[in-house]
């Protein structure tokens, strides 16, 4: 078979033909920097990352100048911790749904990590939740593809503790649901655009109270002023959690990315249709729920590693390997899994092929 199937759009998006090309005449054509120039071409990039921002913003029910540029996901949550300026007097809370990116900044630190516990449906508990100064919520996991219901688990936080942090790992859920940051009542909001088919190296941090933190990052853009005697009068945000030079292409191919996605996400029957194919076949073990975002599962007696190597040689791309979930694959007494997952740009086509391919090599 010559056709390549890509089906790993949770790990990263395809790239339609319109980002690249905004990307590509933006370098040719539009190329300017942001924040510092008066010429008209500076001030149209200045426009450029403004309208972004915006459409961010419309995206998350937020205002902009909540809405800061990260470098994605890892970055913003790494970021975060240092802001937060975590002691050993303080308590996060993790989960088991948690990608490596959310959990071991926090779990690197100094800090007590407690556990939310999850239900018998692997979704986080809202009637065990613990204190914590510090909550981390993964508002999809990167193996269940199930949303979880973040409003009530951060109303759930807040009655055992008021003042707790909340801090929502979006990074699988902003593909498939709106994010309303004004009924999650969240301090942070992090996810990153190659999830939604924008390029990697730029991310999105939502945060509540700018005005509340200092900024972990000091340099060009971020400061109004510096006084002969030593003292920095900091700029506002999201200017001051912006240090620097911003990912300008990267932001450019964001806003079209935005502009497809609000358009068409991917086509969740399509895993619907899978989980029913494969429900037919034996030595496979569905992990997720049929309404799951993704279908993961293990193949009896062979390696996932095993497994993706053999659809690879088919021209078949899915995610094989513990997924960067270690703690969820532990819930599930296995080392690692298969991954599906599907773009606006997957076809019945491809999963008829991809089935045909399982059928062969499992037999």
């Amino acid at each position: 078979m010559n056709k390549f199937i890509y089906l790993d759009a949770a790990a990263s998006y395809l790239k339609s033909n319109a980002v690249i090309e905004e990307q590509s005449d933006f370098l040719r054509n539009k190329y300017a920097n942001a924040g510092r120039g008066v010429c008209g071409r500076a001030s149209n990039v200045d426009k450029m990352v403004a309208d972004v921002r915006k459409k961010i913003a419309m995206r998350m029910n937020a205002n902009v100048r909540n809405i800061v540029f990260t470098s994605g996901t890892t970055d913003a949550i790494n970021r975060i911790v240092r802001m937060l300026n975590i002691s050993s007097d303080m308590t996060v809370a993790v989960s088991d749904l948690d990608h490596h990116s959310a959990r071991l900044p926090f779990q690197m630190t100094v800090a007590n990590i407690v556990q939310c516990p999850l239900d018998d449906k692997l979704n986080i508990d809202t009637t065990r939740i613990p204190f914590a100064d510090v909550m981390v919520v993964t508002a999809m996991s990167n193996v269940m593809g199930m949303p979880q219901d973040v409003e009530k688990i951060i109303k759930a936080a807040r009655q055992k503790n008021p003042n707790v942090i909340v801090v929502v790992d979006a990074a699988q859920y902003i593909v498939h649901e709106n994010i309303d940051v004004q009924k999650w009542d969240a301090d942070f909001v992090v996810w990153s655009g190659h999830k939604i088919g924008a390029d990697t190296g730029i991310g999105v941090m939502y945060i509540k109270n700018p005005n509340r933190f200092m900024p972990d990052k000091f340099g060009g853009g971020m400061v109004n002023r510096v006084y002969a005697d030593g003292r920095v009068e900091l700029g506002d945000g999201p200017d001051v959690f912006e240090a620097g030079t911003l990912p300008l292409t990267q932001i450019a191919g964001m806003g079209v990315a935005i502009d497809e996605i609000n358009e068409k996400r991917p086509d969740l029957n399509l895993i619907k249709y899978l989980y029913d194919k494969l429900k037919e076949l034996n030595h496979i073990r569905i992990l997720t729920p049929r309404d799951a975002s993704m279908l993961t599962f293990v193949v009896d007696n062979m390696h996932a590693m095993d497994f993706g190597a053999l659809v690879g040689a088919h021209g078949v791309c899915v995610r094989v390997g513990n997924m960067c979930a270690t703690w969820i694959h532990q819930r599930l007494q296995i080392e690692s899994s298969v991954r599906v997952s599907v773009g606006a740009y997957n076809t019945i086509e491809d999963i008829d092929d991809f089935v045909d391919i399982v059928q062969r090599i499992i037999k």
